[in-house]
């Protein structure tokens, strides 16, 4: 399996603090690591759980919401950052990694 890098720490580091912000809107979130697989429990924890392993082993984040409110908040901060990913059933999924030849839009 070829994979490409398409978010830095800065990058992500801009969506942590963008769902961190978000007080009472703030999403829970769950990882999927790119060197086993592993996917971790949702969490609501963005400050330090999201980080707490590096970046550079995310391979897609997937952010839950829960009301349209939320929803719409969320949109607007992932928006603001222009990160790869989209819209999915219970929220978003931002790529950190991309297979070689896939195509991933931004929102």
């Amino acid at each position: 399996m070829d994979l490409t890098p398409i978010m830095n720490s800065t990058k992500w580091n801009e969506l942590r603090l963008a769902m961190y912000n978000l007080g009472d809107f703030s999403p829970r979130f769950r990882t999927r690591c790119i060197e086993n697989g592993y996917l971790a429990p949702w969490d609501g924890e963005w400050f330090c759980h999201f980080r707490e392993c590096g970046y550079e082993i995310i391979e897609w984040v997937e952010i839950e919401t829960t009301s349209l409110e939320q929803d719409r908040a969320v949109l607007a901060e992932l928006s603001a950052i222009h990160v790869p990913g989209e819209k999915i059933q219970n929220g978003y999924k931002i790529y950190g990694y991309a297979r070689v030849g896939q195509f991933i839009d931004y929102i």
